[in-house]
């Protein structure tokens, strides 16, 4: 019995109560969101017995963050993807997307789903391009098969399958600035052209669909034509990949399977609010999974904040679960340090659209630091900031150690500049005192 099954039966599971509490939300809405379609709850039957604690992605939850490591043939160990694991979850990833592409693969996904409490997702057509030896033309239906179930019974709680890449749509991106930016994306696309067939995993949904309900693995339609620059934003291969991941939106639901869709990465910022609207109406309301979108292309190395603008943006406007970028985007391998900055970047994002959407208690925690900034609570405020260490390290840089304790001001402005001390030395002035009040029309 999938999340979605047993929403439709009218059951609340342990899974849904859990995420209810989180959310500060009724159980029964949480129950008829995941029912709709509307939230998924990417909870693989493997992981929930061991060490996933339960987290939900809709639009009637909070918007999440997903944080992406994994190896590469050139980089990276064991060791060091269960550091930043630990990392991604330290500094609030809501999701962890393991896309090693290089050597120990299974053993690597093996301990980040044993240690991980948050759902685990990954791109399976890596691991089986792996076994290949890199030659995608050599795969059949099949071979993908195998690699989804061997992922499944591993604990994989959501995967990313471009199944809607379509051998037709392949005309349309000849004249794009930056072609297929997906990988798995524009793997289909070689192997249609090398035997001139349609895209075998569309063919073969059903079947995906048989293996992702046994589990409860999570759909995530993957976009395969997103566009890797803002000059191929909202072109007509992106929305064409669109129509047909909203068709099978409504399959995997049929199939009782939990569906969300992936979003573009490259928008310009006047274009997101149409694309997010787009897709909530192609998609039925499923969840919208974002990666970005980076809004102006000529910031490698500040990626993190060219995307994070238009994450923002796009949580703001319905998106679900946004995808963090890094400072090495498009230059290298994440290393630790990268993974805390997207991280943070996209915490702020996502809180930033929380607060623009209202969510129950979302500004709590901005009031509550700003009283603090106002009383001089040095330790409070950095109690409360989303990375306390940065911000008192920043702070002690310029004033001694043990300044927090006492002084009423920092070395921005010092204690004769200190607007927030003058307007503690005004509201003083003013007890007692009847203030001039101006004539209201």
């Amino acid at each position: 019995m999938t999340q979605i099954l047993a929403a439709r039966a009218g059951e609340i599971t342990p899974e849904m109560e859990f995420v209810a509490k989180r959310e500060s939300l009724a159980p029964e809405l949480i129950r008829d969101e995941v029912a709709a379609g509307r939230m998924v709850i990417p909870a693989n039957k493997v992981h929930a017995a061991g060490s996933l604690e339960p987290m939900a992605i809709g639009i009637a939850a909070k918007c999440k963050i997903n944080a992406n490591i994994g190896n590469s043939a050139v980089t990276s160990n064991v060791g060091e993807e269960l550091e930043k694991l630990h990392t991604a979850v330290h500094f609030g990833a809501d999701t962890v997307m393991d896309l090693s592409t290089g050597k120990d693969i299974d053993n690597i996904r093996r301990q980040i789903i044993d240690k991980s409490p948050v759902p685990i997702g990954t791109v399976p057509i890596y691991q089986m391009l792996e076994e290949l030896g890199g030659n995608i033309e050599d795969m059949t239906a099949q071979h993908f098969l195998d690699m989804v179930e061997h992922q499944a019974k591993q604990g994989v709680d959501y995967m990313t399958i471009h199944v809607g890449v379509k051998l037709e749509h392949l005309h349309l991106t000849v004249n794009r600035v930056t072609g297929i930016v997906s990988r798995g994306g524009s793997l289909i696309a070689k192997w249609m052209m090398a035997h001139n067939k349609q895209n075998p995993l569309l063919e073969a949904f059903d079947d995906l669909c048989d293996i992702m309900r046994e589990y409860d693995v999570t759909w995530s339609l993957g976009d395969g034509l997103r566009p890797g620059s803002i000059a191929d934003a909202s072109d007509a291969a992106q929305f064409a990949e669109l129509d047909v991941l909203g068709d099978c939106t409504r399959r995997g639901w049929e199939k009782g399977t939990q569906v969300m869709v992936e979003g573009p990465g490259h928008i310009p910022l006047d274009q997101i609010q149409m694309n997010i609207e787009r897709q909530i109406e192609v998609c039925d309301g499923a969840p919208f999974y974002v990666l970005g979108p980076l809004v102006t292309d000529i910031a490698p190395g500040y990626d993190h904040i060219t995307s994070c603008i238009g994450a923002a943006n796009a949580g703001m406007h319905g998106a679900a679960m946004l995808c963090y970028v890094t400072p090495k985007e498009h230059l290298g391998l994440p290393n630790e340090e990268d993974v805390k900055q997207g991280c943070i970047a996209y915490k702020i994002a996502a809180h930033s659209a929380d607060v623009a959407r209202k969510r129950v208690g979302a500004q709590d925690r901005d009031d509550a630091l700003s009283r603090a900034r106002f009383a001089f609570d040095w330790k409070e405020q950095f109690r409360l900031s989303l990375d306390p260490e940065t911000a008192q390290r920043y702070h002690d840089e310029t004033l001694p150690q043990d300044t927090f304790k006492s002084a009423h001001f920092c070395s921005m402005c010092g204690p004769k500049y200190c607007s927030m001390k003058i307007t503690e030395d005004i509201r003083e002035m003013t007890k007692g005192k009847q203030l001039v009040e101006l004539p209201t029309t």
